[in-house]
C-alpha cells in the first residue's frame, strides 16, 4: 500500500474508535474530569511502554517545541473535557454533531495561521454542515442542558480545529507516538487537580473501561491519526473526522438505545453527503497535479 493512502486508512481507523469514544461518556458514571484524566493518564503510559519497546527518543529537537507540547496538552486537555461533558449534558448523537463544527473553523483559521489564502470554496462546505447540525440542534429551548450541550460541543470543535492545525505543523519533524505522548503527558499534569478537588468513587468496572478507553481508543487512535497528519491535509483530516458522529449515533443507537429521530437523520444524511463530496473533489484536485 502506498504511503498516502496507507495515512488515509490510518485516518479513517483512526475516526472510526474516535467515534466509539463518544459511547464511554454514558457508559462511564464519571465526572468529565475524571474520565478524561483517566483517558490520558492510560494512554500517556501505554505510549511511552510502546516507546521504549520500539527503542525510540523521546528527546526533541528544540526547546520551543516543548513548549508547542505544553500547549497542544492543554488543548487537548479542553477539548476532551468539553466533548465529554456536551455529551453528558444532551445525548451522543448532539454532542458529536456539534462537535463536528470544526472543519469551519479549520477553514476560517487555517489561513490566519499558515498565511495562505482562504478558500471559499471550504468555508461553503463548511456552512453546509452547519446547515445539517441545525436540524439536530433543539433550537426552541435556549435554557436546557441540551442546548448547553450544543453549545459546549461547538466551544470543543473551536479547540479541536486548531489543535489538528497546529499538530499538521509538529507531524511535520516529530513520530505520532512521540507527539501523542507529550500531549497526553501534559494533559494528565494539567487535569490531576481535578481529581484531588472532585475525589471520585471508582469502581473495578469503571477502571476497566478508562483502561480501555486510553489504549485501543486512545493511544492507538491518536497516534494512527496524527501519523495519517504526514500525507493528509488538516481540512480533509476534519472532513473525515465529520464521519465520527455517525458511527457514534449508529452505535450508540444499538449499545445505549438512544432513538435515532428524524431531524438527526436528515442532518446526519447532509453531513455525510458533505463529507463524500469534499473527499471526491479532493481526490480529483490531488490528480490534476502534477508528479
Amino acid at each position: 500500500m502506498s504511503t498516502p493512502k496507507k495515512s488515509y486508512l490510518n485516518v479513517h481507523l483512526a475516526v472510526f474508535l474516535f467515534g466509539l469514544t463518544g459511547l464511554f461518556a454514558k457508559l462511564v458514571n464519571l465526572n468529565p474530569f475524571v474520565i478524561v484524566f483517566g483517558r490520558v493518564f492510560v494512554a500517556a503510559v501505554f505510549i511511552l511502554i510502546w516507546l521504549v519497546i520500539s527503542k525510540e527518543s523521546l528527546k526533541l529537537h528544540h526547546k520551543k517545541d516543548y513548549q508547542k507540547m505544553v500547549l497542544m496538552g492543554i488543548l487537548l486537555a479542553v477539548h476532551w473535557t468539553t466533548f465529554f461533558a456536551a455529551i453528558q449534558l444532551s445525548n451522543v448523537a448532539i454532542g458529536l454533531l456539534t462537535f463536528s463544527t470544526f472543519p469551519v473553523f479549520v477553514s476560517l483559521f487555517r489561513p490566519l495561521i499558515n498565511r495562505e489564502a482562504l478558500s471559499k470554496k471550504e468555508v461553503f462546505f463548511g456552512f453546509i454542515t452547519i446547515l445539517g447540525i441545525l436540524f439536530i440542534v433543539p433550537l426552541k429551548d435556549v435554557f436546557s442542558d441540551t442546548m448547553a450541550g450544543s453549545m459546549i460541543g461547538v466551544f470543543s470543535g473551536l479547540v479541536y480545529a486548531i489543535f489538528t492545525i497546529l499538530n499538521e505543523k509538529l507531524v511535520k519533524h516529530y513520530n505520532g507516538k512521540v507527539i501523542a505522548f507529550y500531549e497526553q503527558a501534559v494533559a494528565t499534569v494539567v487535569l490531576l487537580p481535578s481529581v484531588f478537588i472532585i475525589k471520585p468513587s471508582v469502581t473495578s468496572y469503571d477502571l476497566f473501561m478508562l483502561l480501555l478507553l486510553g489504549t485501543v481508543f486512545t493511544g492507538i487512535a491518536h497516534t494512527l491519526f496524527i501519523n495519517g497528519l504526514k500525507h493528509v491535509s488538516a481540512y480533509m483530516a476534519s472532513i473525515i473526522t465529520m464521519l465520527e458522529p455517525l458511527y457514534a449515533i449508529i452505535l450508540a443507537y444499538f449499545v445505549l438505545g438512544e432513538a435515532l429521530t428524524v431531524n438527526t437523520a436528515i442532518g446526519g444524511t447532509i453531513i455525510l453527503s458533505t463529507v463524500i463530496f469534499i473527499s471526491m473533489d479532493h481526490q480529483k484536485s490531488q490528480r490534476k497535479i502534477p508528479l
